[in-house]
């Protein structure tokens, strides 16, 4: 009786401590982590972003509408850190194709990138960041893959269809590639050449031809199944006699393997404690597999059933016992079996439980009789925080092996809130994230007519209130989208609430993120605390914290552009007072001057500029002198690295993408035959007959020009770059760089040779070669034109051509001392969206209006009482129109709000 007593004070005393009560401001170890986290969190605010879009998917001649979010911190206001935005369009072969500089305004931005017809279709990346958020891991920025088909020039569309066949310990993979046209009359009887590649190595080549029904099938295998993960076949169709046809396939996996891995509640598994071991099955694609199963002792008595719950993955309550093991006997769809061994529980430790119902967290910690016994009396401690702000501390001795506690939700903000159980001593011992998800998001209210006709102006009005039902003012985007030309699936979707609250904060790829946020029911939460269990949260190590040990800051936050550099003597003494002058005639004249300050340092801070635009920097010794040198900062560029989200590439993105690209033939087909194609498309083919004019100064052995890849040096100057090495990042096709060393992907043991205007240099010498001196760089890979440089060839060769006197582009300073020329990323002008107004007399009705986007505005302001509105007018479709408003107000509270009309 008098231990039931004991454990229900010991209980009572907990709760009570964990309800909130102040920790003591002595110098305890509490203190001091909350002083640490204090710390980190004033010295590395958390910048997020998120991009939306005006439309889920694309086609070449379309423009990218989009709008920018940058929030602060874990209650997501909008940021007022960094005030520029770079935001890219990356190819599938991680290439920037395009990049945008724009400036923040309260955190908010827009812009556009056109799809020319020098594109290839495919599936593209946006990723988006600021300078500060370089500091941190890419896993934070933002990064969406979208699909970009092509109907106006292709006249060739494939799907492929793989299958994955066990042979002799070996997985063989069997591609059957279907070739048709845009109404999918097969392409019969058509030879063929193709290359398979997996991650840019060469597994197979060969040539075929289609059978009657259009088909190619090949077979192959992974020489390097741990090494190499996916690539694409490339492969060239003739049509007919004088014309082919280059089509690419992605390879998102080679084998049909299951990975499975187990994540017990909190850690560790602890023998005696029950505790919840959640699982994830995820394939070679990198998507969830279902799988069922049970979990077996060593004695092979079954103590849990095994199946998932949602996207591979789920979760089965364990009560490990000292003395034995267990193992899952896991069945895959195929039919195929496998066991595993769970993660060893050990006789000593703590296991901390979060559990949540509507209005609170529910936490309980247990802890093994061995740490009782040893840790009986000393006190433990419990952390909550999210977004490095702490909302809930606790401190209590240790009394009991099992103690629970009720927070109320409301007191965190929506989003993920990080949960750390410490010793006395401040050791972390547990951790747990859970999903908090409280109905505090803004209320869109939107009234238009339900049924409208086509062309018809609609006007549409929507009232934006908060929690407590009072009106916001706030920035909003609208996009007004055809969905039954453009059907999409709103759980894969990227929106605003998924972005900032959920994949911004965590590592990794999550599937179909908007799953938890379109229609939140208990199924969709228990999906997300699942999530949460098996994903990985590191926005810092509680280690790294404690031990004083904080990332050092590279980028610091761009307040506005700028340029920066310092003044010295030719022999490198920094030289104090020197004039420095920047100016520029290219858009209209415009010059400034400044002092250099005690160390040679000047800087020109709230610039203005376009993009393409070309500075002078011109300095002088305080006597006038010229005799001296001029070196510019420069930003190095952000590396591209492998997609983060590659499981959502489209691998028949021909296929998934016909309907809208049958509408986007027939509006081009309109507007062209009324001469209104967009000045982006090429309307014929062209055949150039100009001779190519070979690269001048070149040392090629197999003749100026002769290369797979030629690069001009002129983009150097325009990038800013500081080494050629990061210039050529994800610029060259099939050479990779480590350590600033180049090698080709057909031989990555061998460095590529060096050559510099004719002379052989060491691999490494690449860093010290000013970008800015570069005329061209010939890139040799393959045997045709490396075998004519011998052994020194093997591994390739970058034939670099440095500039000349007599190059009118090129201004040195070795020529010219004390003045430099800079051509820096500078703002890109955004194109408006047109929208076309049908109640004006000069508006061509007699085109057909084909529209899938219908209508796009970034910048709707509400007013005081909450409101906005807007006009628009119908296309000639009869279908459901999609409206989706996203937006967020000063405090940080998010809006998203998805509304559908009919046009009939």
């Amino acid at each position: 009786m008098k231990s039931k007593k004991f454990l229900t004070v010991a209980l009572l005393l907990f709760a009570i401590l964990f309800a909130g009560f102040a920790v003591r401001q002595d110098d305890d170890p509490l203190k001091k982590i909350l002083t640490q986290l204090q710390k980190f969190t004033d010295n590395y605010p958390i910048e997020k972003v998120h991009i939306q879009l005006d439309k889920p998917y694309y086609a070449i001649g379309d423009q990218i509408y989009f709008k920018a979010y940058t929030t602060i911190g874990g209650k997501h206001r909008p940021s007022g850190l960094s005030k520029i935005l770079y935001v890219e369009l990356i190819n599938d072969k991680d290439s920037i194709k395009q990049s945008l500089r724009l400036p923040l305004t309260a955190g908010i931005s827009w812009g556009s990138f056109p799809l020319t017809d020098t594109l290839q279709e495919g599936n593209y990346r946006i990723r988006a960041y600021t300078q500060w958020m370089r500091n941190f891991s890419e896993d934070y920025f933002f990064d969406k893959t979208i699909s970009v088909g092509n109907s106006i020039s292709n006249t060739v569309f494939t799907t492929v269809n793989y299958k994955f066949i066990a042979e002799n310990g070996l997985q063989r993979i069997n591609a059957v590639i279907h070739y048709a046209d845009l109404e999918n009359k097969p392409y019969a009887d058509k030879p063929v050449t193709y290359r398979v590649q997996l991650d840019f190595k060469t597994v197979l080549k060969g040539k075929g031809t289609t059978d009657a029904s259009g088909n190619l099938s090949l077979n192959f295998s992974n020489p390097q199944p741990g090494n190499l993960k996916s690539g694409q076949i490339i492969t060239t169709l003739t049509t007919d006699p004088k014309k082919t046809v280059v089509k690419t396939v992605p390879i998102k996996a080679t084998s049909s393997d299951v990975d499975v891995q187990f994540f017990p509640e909190s850690g560790n598994l602890v023998n005696g404690i029950r505790s919840k071991v959640a699982f994830k099955a995820v394939g070679a694609d990198g998507l969830g597999v279902d799988i069922t199963g049970s979990v077996v002792s060593n004695a092979n008595v079954k103590v849990a059933k095994i199946s998932t719950q949602h996207l591979g993955m789920g979760a089965f309550s364990l009560f490990p016992e000292s003395g034995k093991s267990y193992s899952a006997k896991i069945t895959f769809p195929d039919g195929s079996a496998k066991t595993l061994e769970l993660p060893k529980a050990s006789d000593q430790g703590f296991v901390l439980a979060l559990n949540s119902d509507p209005e609170f967290i529910n936490i309980r910690i247990n802890v093994s009789n061995e740490t009782f016994k040893q840790k009986q009396g000393t006190e433990i401690m419990v952390i909550g925080q999210s977004g490095g702000d702490v909302y809930y501390t606790a401190k209590s001795q240790l009394l009991s092996q099992s103690f629970s506690a009720k927070i109320p939700k409301n007191r965190f903000p929506s989003g993920i809130a990080q949960f750390t159980l410490f010793t006395q001593e401040g050791q972390p011992m547990n951790e747990r994230i859970i999903f908090i998800q409280n109905p505090d998001q803004l209320n869109v209210a939107v009234s238009s007519p339900e049924t409208t006709s086509p062309r018809q102006k609609v006007d549409l009005n929507f009232t934006v209130l908060n929690k407590a039902k009072a009106p916001v003012v706030g920035s909003f985007s609208v996009a007004v989208t055809d969905e039954t030309k453009m059907p999409v699936d709103e759980n894969k979707e990227n929106t605003i609430l998924s972005d900032l609250l959920l994949t911004s904060d965590i590592k990794g790829y999550i599937e179909q993120p908007n799953y938890y946020f379109a229609h939140p029911t208990e199924k969709t939460q228990a999906d997300l605390d699942v999530l949460m269990l098996t994903q990985g949260y590191r926005r810092f190590a509680w280690s790294l914290l404690m031990g004083n040990s904080f990332p050092p800051i590279t980028f610091q936050p761009e307040k506005s552009m700028e340029i920066s550099g310092f003044v010295k003597t030719l022999g490198g003494k920094p030289l104090a007072k020197s004039k420095v002058t920047l100016f520029t005639t290219t858009k209209g004249a415009f010059l400034l001057d400044t002092v250099t300050d005690a160390n040679g340092r000047f800087k020109f801070d709230n610039l203005i500029f376009p993009d393409s635009i070309r500075f002078v920097i011109q300095a002088r010794g305080a006597s006038g002198r010229k005799n001296v040198e001029v070196t510019l900062d420069n930003v190095p560029p952000q590396f591209v690295t492998k997609n983060k989200n590659a499981p959502d590439v489209s691998v028949n993105l021909d296929t998934e993408l016909a309907g809208y690209l049958r509408n986007s033939k027939i509006q081009y087909d309109d507007l062209r035959k009324y001469g209104l194609v967009n000045r982006t498309i090429i309307l014929k083919e062209v055949t150039i007959s100009e001779k190519k004019e070979p690269v001048k100064n070149s040392a090629n052995l197999n003749g100026s020009g002769n290369a797979d890849q030629i690069v001009n040096g002129d983009i150097f100057r325009q990038m800013g770059c500081a080494t050629i090495d990061q210039c050529l990042q994800g610029r060259l096709l099939g050479v990779i760089f480590r350590g600033g060393i180049p090698y080709s992907t057909r031989s990555f043991n061998q460095p590529m040779q060096i050559i510099l205007d004719g002379v052989y240099v060491d691999s490494n010498y690449l860093q010290s070669i000013p970008p800015t001196d570069v005329a061209t760089i010939e890139v040799l890979r393959s045997g045709g034109y490396t075998a004519i440089y011998g052994g020194r060839g093997g591994g390739g060769v970058l034939l670099i051509t440095t500039r000349r006197g007599n190059d009118p582009s090129y201004v040195s300073q070795i020529y010219t001392p004390g003045i430099v020329t800079y051509s820096p990323k500078g703002f890109t002008n955004t194109k408006e969206f047109y929208s076309p107004q049908y109640d004006d007399p000069k508006t061509n009705k007699v085109v057909a209006d084909l529209r899938t986007t219908i209508y796009w505005k970034p910048n709707l302001i509400t007013d005081a009482a909450g409101k906005a509105s807007f006009s628009f007018f119908n296309a000639d479709s009869k279908a459901t129109y999609r409206v989706v408003i996203e937006g967020i107000d000063d405090e940080g509270n998010l809006a998203r709000e998805v509304y559908h009309y009919k046009v009939e």
